[in-house]
């Protein structure tokens, strides 16, 4: 049986109340997983009502998306729905071992095929829907990765002009241990090799823009989209502001691993297992995504050039700190320079972004 259908077929209904708030740690003992992977994040969404709707759901190739907006939904969920479901990778399953370039295989504008859109029940401008993230597996035992010429970070682009030859299109496949805890590749002349430890995440996940507009796959922004940031990961919870009546949620473009910044223009990608749980929050705009955890909060800033990314998500994270500790905006902002870290999750895509994150025990409350 095909390993996504398989999923869906196994995965449990859970038991027992929501707890939108709530501090509760899994007890699993460590695994081989855990210790190659980041820790999990305690999360915010401790159990899910047994009575709490499940959409399982394998979409076919003609179902998937490559836009964020501008997409008829393919399903209607109530808040409070679970979703159980499979991802393609970013290369809409086209480039399969290290001789497939995908120039040659890919077909125009089919880059990070989406998963929906997921039409939200009573979902409205002004609100916010709270995705939390239960499972995200890899669907394969092995994923690839590539270099496309004039993309990536250390080669010239159509905004970086340089007047040098670029390097030719490449791929990688990386497989997958016996244990799924790590991916090995080779070198293109086979002498070398390595490993990476796996640490599975989206790297899409959005909403459909504002004023009706229709974006590219390959963007992020204030609607989500393709943010590529590894804390996108189970255990925490990302909240999108929406934007369009019904949100339009959708997801795809699943990473097995990536280092900060995705300075060659892609992660190790791969077809992804995915069990969200998605809530309606009314009445509360989230201008620039937020992920969070019991421990940690984060903002996503989304822009060009880098430095107006970084910016994005700080001033977000002043006002955050500023609106939970009743600081002035002064004393949050000198908070925030003195506590927070700031990874570069990816300088290659047409707007960067950058990750804000603060533990929340450093903020005093009112």
């Amino acid at each position: 049986m095909h390993r996504r259908r398989d999923f869906l077929g196994r995965v449990s209904l859970g038991a027992a109340g929501l707890l939108a708030a709530c501090r509760v740690r899994g007890s699993e003992s460590e695994s081989p997983a855990a210790a190659a992977a980041p820790a999990r994040p305690a999360p915010l969404l401790g159990e899910i009502s047994a009575g709490a709707p499940t959409l399982r759901w394998t979409p076919e190739h003609r179902d998937l998306v490559y836009t964020f907006g501008g997409a008829a939904p393919k399903h209607r969920i109530a808040p409070g729905t679970r979703i159980v479901s499979w991802t393609e990778d970013c290369f809409d399953g086209a480039v399969k071992t290290a001789g497939d370039l995908p120039s040659r295989v890919m077909p125009p504008g089919h880059d990070n095929p989406q998963t929906g859109p997921f039409h939200v029940e009573g979902a409205e401008p002004g609100d916010t829907v709270a995705v939390h993230l239960l499972k995200i597996e890899p669907a394969r035992s092995y994923g690839v990765s590539s270099f496309a010429p004039g993309f990536g970070a250390l080669v010239g682009t159509d905004r970086t002009a340089i007047l040098a030859a670029d390097m030719p299109e490449t791929t990688w496949r990386y497989d997958l241990d016996a244990a799924r805890t790590s991916a090995r590749a080779s070198s293109r002349d086979g002498r070398h090799t390595w490993a990476v430890p796996l640490a599975p995440f989206l790297g899409c996940l959005g909403v459909a823009p504002a004023a009706a507009e229709v974006r590219s796959t390959i963007v992020p922004g204030p609607f989500g989209g393709n943010m590529d940031c590894p804390q996108v990961r189970a255990g925490n919870t990302v909240f999108l502001g929406v934007n369009a009546p019904g949100a339009l949620l959708s997801f795809g473009d699943g990473h097995y691993a990536m280092g900060e910044g995705e300075i060659i223009g892609a992660a190790i990608e791969g077809a992804m297992n995915v069990e969200l749980f998605v809530e309606l929050v009314k009445r509360a705009p989230t201008p620039v995504p937020r992920i969070e955890n019991a421990d940690e909060v984060m903002f996503v800033g989304a822009g060009r050039p880098l430095e107006d990314a970084a910016r994005v998500a700080f001033k977000a994270m002043v006002g955050w700190v500023r609106e939970r500790s009743g600081m002035a905006e002064i004393d949050a902002y000198q908070l925030v320079s003195q506590t927070a870290r700031a990874p570069i999750v990816q300088f290659v895509d047409p707007e960067y972004t950058v990750l804000v994150q603060i533990e929340k025990a450093r903020v005093p409350g009112r």
